[in-house]
C-alpha cells in the first residue's frame, strides 16, 4: 500500500478501536514479536489475505507507541516469512506520522491448491492457522485435511468398505442400476457384470465401495453407525427450550437407512412437524392449503446434504442433522463448500463435486438431477412461498441452510428512535450476531437487511471490510 493509504488505516484505527478478520495490530515498541506465524497463516489461508500493522499497542487503548526501528523490524518479518511452508511474501510498507515510524505487512491470499500455509517449526498439522473474527485459531485436523482433499482429488466416496460384500447389497436394487447403466451404452452392456462393477466403481479392487453401501445396503450404518440424519423438532426458537410439559424434544428421530431411504424418511419427518394453513393465492385467488415450507426446497436441501456431505474417516462419525425449530429449520451436514466456489456463487456457477461416484450413481437410479439446479430450485420455491430467501452458511467444515416462516417477518420498518439507538451502539464495530441480539431479533439475515443496510446506503454505518459486504467476518460501525 502507498503511504498515504497507511496513515487512512491507522486513523481507521483510532475510530474503530479494534482488529477484524483482515487486519492484526502489534505494538513493536521494544522489539519484533517473535511469533507471528499465526497471523501470517491464517491471513495467508483466506481468500481476502491480511494486513499486520506494527507500532499499535492494543493494550494502550490503541495507542500508537510506534516501532523501535523500522530497518531492523522489516528484516525480522522478512526472516518470519520464509519460515513459512510455503514461504510467504509479504508486502511491507513504512511511514511515519508525529514523529514515530509505523510499518505494515500485507500478507497476500495463496491459492487454494497452496494451502493451508502453515509455520515449519510446527509442521502442517499443528502450524497451520484460520482466522475467525479477529483471532488466529489453530486449524482442526480435518480442516487441514480438506485442503489436502482438494489438491490430491481424493475421492472418500469410493473408498472401500472392508467388512461389505457384493452378496451383503441389495441384488434386485443394484440389477437395476445396472440396467440402467446399459441403456443407450453398446460398449458398457458388452461387457460382463464384474468389469462393470470395476469400471463404475461399485467395488474397486473386488471391494465394494462406500458409494455402493451407501446406496444398495440395507443397512449401511452397520458399517458406518454415524452415517445417518438426526432430526429433532424443539419447542422454541433455541435448543434447550422446554415446552409446556417440560419436554425438550416436540420430536426426536434417527433417520438411517440407505441414501434413498433416509431421504424419504426425512421428507416424512419434516412433513410430520410443519404446520398447514388456508391460504388465499394473492395470483388466483383461489384457497390453498400450505406448508410452513415448500417440501420440494427441503427435499432439495437434504439431497444436498447426502450427496454432498463429507464421507472421509475424519467425519464419518458425524450425522447430517435436521432442526426444527417454532421460527425456522436449519438442514446442516459435515464438510464445508468443497473447492473453490463460495457461499455468494452458489446457484451461479458449476461448482467442483466432491463426490463424483455417488452423485452420479443416484444421478442413474434418477434420485436426484445432479444438474447443478439444487439451490436455483431451493430460492425459486421460497419464493413462491412468499418466504423469506433462505441462508446459506460454510462454517468450518459444516454447511448450514436455514428456512424461515413467514410469521416470525415484522412488517414494520425500523422508527426513527430505533434507528438512532442503533447508531449509538454501533459506535463500537458489532459482529452482524451483536446487532441481531441488540435489536431482539431470531434472524440476523432479517436484521442486517432491514435495518443496517439502509444505513450502510445512507452512509450513517460502514463496514470494515466494504470489499467485501458478505464477509461472515464483517464489522459494522458509526462515527
Amino acid at each position: 500500500m502507498t503511504e498515504d493509504e497507511l496513515i487512512g488505516k491507522l486513523k481507521a484505527v483510532q475510530k474503530m478501536k479494534s482488529e477484524s478478520n483482515t487486519l492484526e495490530l502489534k505494538s513493536a515498541e521494544n522489539g519484533c514479536p517473535q511469533h507471528l506465524y499465526d497471523s501470517l497463516s491464517s491471513f495467508s489461508n483466506q481468500d481476502e489475505g491480511g494486513i499486520i500493522i506494527f507500532g499499535i499497542d492494543e493494550k494502550q487503548d490503541y495507542k500508537e507507541v510506534g516501532v523501535y526501528d523500522p530497518q531492523d523490524i522489516q528484516k525480522k518479518i522478512n526472516e518470519q516469512c520464509l519460515q513459512m511452508e510455503p514461504i510467504v511474501r509479504a508486502l511491507l510498507t513504512v511511514v511515519e506520522k508525529d514523529g514515530k515510524f509505523f510499518v505494515s505487512a500485507e500478507i497476500p491470499s495463496v491459492d487454494l491448491a497452496d494451502r493451508p500455509v502453515f509455520y515449519k517449526g510446527k509442521g502442517r498439522l499443528k502450524g497451520s492457522y484460520t482466522r475467525v473474527g479477529d483471532s488466529d485459531e489453530p486449524m482442526t485436523e480435518y480442516e487441514v485435511y480438506s485442503y489436502e482433499a482438494y489438491r490430491k482429488k481424493y475421492q472418500d466416496d469410493i473408498r472401500g468398505v472392508q467388512r461389505a460384500t457384493l452378496l451383503s447389497l441389495n441384488q434386485e436394487k443394484l440389477a437395476l442400476y445396472i440396467d440402467l447403466l446399459k441403456r443407450g451404452k453398446p460398449n458398457l452392456s458388452n461387457m460382463d457384470t464384474a468389469s462393470i462393477y470395476e469400471l463404475m466403481s461399485v467395488t474397486r479392487n473386488n471391494e465394494v465401495t462406500l458409494s455402493a453401501a451407501m446406496i444398495f445396503s440395507p443397512y449401511p450404518q452397520a458399517y458406518f453407525p454415524q452415517l445417518c440424519i438426526t432430526a429433532i423438532a424443539v419447542p422454541g426458537t433455541e435448543i434447550g427450550c422446554l415446552g409446556g410439559s417440560g419436554e425438550r424434544f416436540l420430536d426426536n428421530q434417527r433417520i438411517e437407512g440407505s441414501i434413498p431411504e433416509m431421504l424419504e424418511e426425512a421428507i416424512s419427518f419434516v412433513k410430520r412437524n410443519m404446520k398447514n394453513k388456508t391460504i388465499i393465492n394473492p395470483k388466483t385467488g383461489i384457497r390453498e392449503d400450505r406448508t410452513d415450507y415448500p417440501i420440494t426446497a427441503i427435499r432439495e436441501a437434504v439431497i444436498n446434504a447426502l450427496v454432498h456431505r463429507d464421507y472421509s474417516i475424519h467425519t464419518e462419525g458425524m450425522p447430517i442433522q435436521i432442526i426444527m425449530y417454532e421460527d425456522r429449520m436449519e438442514v446442516k451436514n459435515p464438510g464445508g463448500i468443497y473447492g473453490r466456489i463460495k457461499v455468494d456463487q452458489l446457484g451461479k456457477m458449476q461448482p467442483d463435486t466432491r463426490n463424483p461416484v455417488l452423485a452420479f450413481a443416484l444421478e442413474t437410479l434418477h434420485v436426484t438431477e445432479n444438474r447443478y439446479s439444487g439451490i436455483p430450485t431451493i430460492r425459486r420455491e421460497m419464493e413462491k412461498y412468499n418466504l423469506r430467501e433462505p441462508k446459506f452458511e460454510d462454517e468450518r467444515g459444516s454447511f448450514i441452510v436455514t428456512f424461515y416462516k413467514a410469521d416470525n417477518i415484522s412488517k414494520t420498518k425500523p422508527g426513527l428512535e430505533e434507528t438512532n439507538d442503533l447508531l449509538v451502539f454501533c459506535r463500537t464495530p458489532r459482529t452482524r450476531k451483536e446487532i441481531c441480539e441488540y435489536l431482539g431479533l431470531s434472524s440476523i439475515t432479517y436484521a442486517i437487511q432491514t435495518y443496517v443496510m439502509p444505513l450502510v446506503e445512507s452512509g450513517k454505518i460502514k463496514m470494515t471490510n466494504p470489499d467485501k459486504p458478505k464477509s461472515t467476518k464483517q464489522l459494522f460501525y458509526s462515527e
